[in-house]
């Protein structure tokens, strides 16, 4: 397993996938893409619950702005099939995937989260999809999955306007399903309280 990019703890009933990066940040570059996409399929021959989360103050910056700026057309699209391979893998996984939010989700790191099946935050936790700030919309199925979760009009405000919701407004509009203060912590409750 490649911990550059995450660390992965198991225990007898749960799986927790911690992104992790040098910076802090946890961008998801190609590379951490890749390596994601491959422990995600790894675990699913396991079958058991999923945790996904990153640090105190990131969850994900989402991807690496420079490395996109730097891609052709044909590089470009190839990354964007390779985040929807990721996705559909998380969204696919055989045992429930949980998002345990405490920081900042932007970007591709909110595309995860909204491919988990239940989304946790801390009330510090910040959401959004900044792309149209820079002139980029993600290709990784976000604008579909926000749509679903949230409703068409708030998805296309948070898109069109490049918004940023709080750990609260993400809860009022239906963007997570609770905000506690240890969001890795009440995951694992919730999973063995499913397994009871």
């Amino acid at each position: 397993m490649n911990a550059t990019y995450f660390q992965l703890d198991r225990t007898d009933d749960v799986r927790q996938l911690r992104l992790s990066s040098e910076d802090g940040g946890n961008r998801l570059t190609r590379a951490c893409v890749e390596a994601l996409t491959e422990v995600v399929h790894d675990l699913a021959g396991d079958a058991k619950p999923l945790i996904i989360c990153g640090n105190g103050r990131f969850f994900s910056v989402g991807a690496d702005l420079r490395e996109i700026a730097a891609l052709g057309g044909a590089e470009a699209c190839a990354f964007s099939r390779m985040g929807q391979e990721m996705m559909a893998a998380i969204e696919d996984f055989p045992a429930p995937v949980y998002a345990a939010v405490e920081g900042h989700c932007m970007g591709g790191g909110l595309d995860v989260v909204l491919a988990c099946r239940r989304r946790i935050a801390s009330p510090r936790a910040v959401f959004g999809h900044r792309g149209a700030a820079l002139g980029l919309m993600t290709g990784w199925g976000g604008t579909q999955r926000l749509s679903r979760v949230v409703g068409k009009a708030k998805a296309l405000e948070l898109f069109v306007a490049a918004g940023k919701v709080s750990g609260a407004e993400a809860l009022a509009i239906g963007l997570v399903d609770a905000i506690v203060e240890e969001p890795v912590a009440e995951a694992m409750r919730q999973i063995r309280g499913l397994q009871i």
